[in-house]
C-alpha cells in the first residue's frame, strides 16, 4: 500500500536486492517507508511486487524522497560503495536539514566512515555507518546490524533499528557500537572472522573427500551432525545444504561443478591490512585472504599442475575412518575458537586506537542472530567477557582453555595428516602455529634482533638489566648501551 500524504519513519535509497529487502523489513514491521532509487523502474518494481506487505511512499526525486520523511528525517543508504555513496550523501546533506540524520548500510571502509562522519557534522547533519549483516535473507526476515556515529543517533534510530533486527532470546541483534566509523570497524571484522570460518569448514571438508575418501553427500550428513553440538552454527548449517545438492542439468554434486576460485568483494582483505597497520596477529584471518588469492590464481595453478610440482611422499591416510572424522570436528572447533579470538583481539585494538570504547560483550550478544558468524559458542564468548572483560585474549577464558585441552591433540594430529596427505591447510596450520606461539617460552625473536642489530644497527634489550643496547660487529664486538 502506498500513501503520498503520510510521512515516512525511515527511508532506503538504493533498490537493489539489499536495499529492497530491506525497505520490505522495515514495512513489514509496521513502519512506513519512503523508497527512492536513481533508476525509478526499481521503484516502481517494488511497489508493484510487494506493495502490499506494507506501507511504502515512493519518490523519483531525491528532494520528493526527503520531504517524504517525518522529521528528523532518517535515511538509509544501499548503494554501491565508493564514490556512489559519497554522491548520496552529498545529494542527501544539501536537500536535508540540521539535525537529520543519514545513514550508511553498506560495506565501506570504516576510514572512510570517519570521514563523512566529519564532512557530514560540519553541515550540521548526523552521519551512522551501520554494518549490516545477514545477506539477502537477513535484509528481509531480520539481519544484526551494527551502528556507529554519534549517541544521539542510535536514541533516535534505535526503536526502529530494533524493530527490524533479527531477535535472540528477546534481545535485538542490534545496538550502538560506538562513534564515527566503530560500526564500519566491527563489521568489517565480523567478514574477516567469517572468511576464516569459511576457509577452514572447507579445509575440513577438503580432508574428509580427499584424505578419507567421502562423497560430498556423504560428508554433508557429518557437517548436519555437527551442527548439533559444539559446532552449531550458521556457516556449518549451510555447508550441510551445499553439499547435498546435485547439479539441476548433470545430477552431479553442485561442488564438483562450481569453479575452485572463491572471489572477495574486499571486507577481508581490508581486516587483514588493519591488522597488520594496528599490529595483532590475525594469522587465520590474512591466510583465508591469501587462500581466496591463491584459489583466483588460476593460471599459475595450471602451470603448477601442467609442470608437476614434485609432492614428495605422500602417505594414505592410516587411521580409522570415524576416529578421523572425530579429530576433523575437533581440530574445526579449535581453528574456529581462534578466528573468533583473533578478531576480538583486533576489535580491541581498533577499539583503544581510535578511542571508541567498544564492548565485547556487545557483539557476542547482537552477532547470535541474524548475521553470517553466529554461533552457539556466542553465548559462551559474552560470558567469557562478563567474568572478565579485560582478557588478555579470548581462548585465555577458562572456558575455552579447558575446551581447549580436550581439542589440541586432535588438532595436531590433523595437522600431521594433512601435510603427509599433500593437502592445504593453511587456517588450520597457522592457527596452531600461532596458538603454540602464544604459549611458548621462548620465540626466534631473539635472534631475529641479534641479525636487526647486526646488519641496521637496530639495537636489542636484554633479558638480564634494563636498557637499549647494541654490539660493535664489525670492529671489536664489545656491548654498547644506547640508553
Amino acid at each position: 500500500m502506498t500513501d503520498k500524504n503520510e510521512l515516512a519513519q525511515i527511508g532506503v535509497v538504493g533498490l537493489a536486492v539489499m536495499g529492497s529487502n530491506l525497505a520490505r523489513n522495515f514495512a513489514r514491521n509496521g513502519n512506513t517507508v519512503a523508497v527512492y532509487n536513481r533508476s525509478p523502474e526499481k521503484t516502481h518494481a517494488l511497489i508493484e511486487a510487494h506493495g502490499e506487505e506494507g506501507n511504502f511512499v515512493p519518490s523519483e526525486t531525491i528532494e520528493d524522497f526527503v520531504a517524504s520523511l517525518e522529521r528528523p528525517r532518517k535515511a538509509i543508504i544501499m548503494v554501491k560503495a565508493g564514490k556512489a555513496t559519497d554522491a548520496v550523501i552529498d545529494q542527501l546533506a544539501e536537500a536535508m536539514d540540521d539535525g537529520d540524520i543519514i545513514i550508511d548500510g553498506g560495506n565501506a571502509l570504516f576510514t572512510d566512515t570517519i570521514r563523512r562522519e566529519k564532512d557530514v557534522a560540519a553541515r550540521g547533519k548526523h552521519f551512522v555507518g551501520a554494518g549490516i549483516s545477514g545477506g539477502e535473507e537477513g535484509a528481509l526476515n531480520g539481519p544484526a546490524i551494527m551502528p556507529g556515529g554519534p549517541k544521539e543517533s542510535w536514541e533516535t534510530l534505535g526503536p526502529i533499528l530494533e524493530s527490524i533486527a533479527a531477535n535472540v532470546d528477546g534481545t535485538p541483534c542490534v545496538t550502538h557500537i560506538g562513534p564515527d566509523g566503530a560500526g564500519h570497524f566491527v563489521k568489517m571484522v565480523h567478514n574477516g572472522i567469517e572468511y576464516a570460518d569459511m576457509q577452514v569448514i572447507g579445509e575440513a571438508y577438503q580432508l574428509l573427500r580427499y584424505g578419507a575418501g567421502m562423497e560430498p553427500a556423504e560428508i554433508a550428513e557429518v557437517f548436519r551432525e555437527w551442527n548439533s553440538g559444539d559446532l552449531d552454527s550458521y556457516l556449518i548449517e549451510i555447508t550441510a545444504e551445499v553439499l547435498a545438492q546435485k547439479d539441476p542439468e548433470t545430477g552431479a554434486p553442485l561442488v564438483d561443478i562450481i569453479v575452485d576460485a572463491a572471489g572477495q568483494k574486499g571486507t577481508g582483505r581490508w581486516t587483514a591490512i588493519n591488522g597488520l597497520e594496528l599490529g595483532v596477529p590475525i594469522t587465520g584471518i590474512a591466510e583465508s585472504v591469501f587462500a581466496r588469492a591463491l584459489s583466483s590464481s588460476t593460471a599459475q595453478r595450471s602451470a603448477a599442475q601442467e609442470g608437476q610440482l614434485p609432492a614428495g611422499t605422500i602417505k594414505a591416510l592410516d587411521v580409522d575412518k570415524a576416529e578421523f572424522i572425530e579429530d576433523v570436528r575437533r581440530a574445526l572447533y579449535a581453528a574456529k575458537l581462534i578466528a573468533y579470538s583473533q578478531g576480538f583481539d583486533e576489535i580491541k585494538a581498533g577499539s583503544e586506537e581510535f578511542g571508541w570504547d567498544v564492548d565485547p560483550r556487545d557483539l557476542a550478544t547482537i552477532w547470535r542472530g541474524g548475521c553470517i558468524i553466529r554461533a552457539k559458542f556466542l553465548d559462551r564468548i559474552r560470558a567469557a567477557y562478563d567474568n572478565n572483560a579485560d582478557l588478555p585474549a579470548l581462548i585465555l577464558d577458562p572456558y575455552f582453555k579447558g575446551e581447549l585441552e580436550d581439542l589440541i591433540d586432535p588438532w595436531r594430529r590433523v595437522v600431521v595428516a594433512a601435510t603427509q596427505l599433500g593437502l592445504p591447510a593453511p587456517v588450520f596450520a597457522s592457527s596452531l602455529s600461532y596458538y603454540d606461539s602464544l604459549r611458548a617460552e621462548r620465540l626466534p625473536a631473539a635472534l631475529i634482533q641479534g641479525q636487526r642489530d647486526f646488519f641496521g644497527a637496530h639495537t636489542f634489550k636484554r633479558t638480564d638489566k634494563p636498557g637499549t643496547f647494541h654490539i660493535e660487529w664489525s670492529g671489536d664486538r664489545s656491548l654498547i648501551q644506547t640508553d
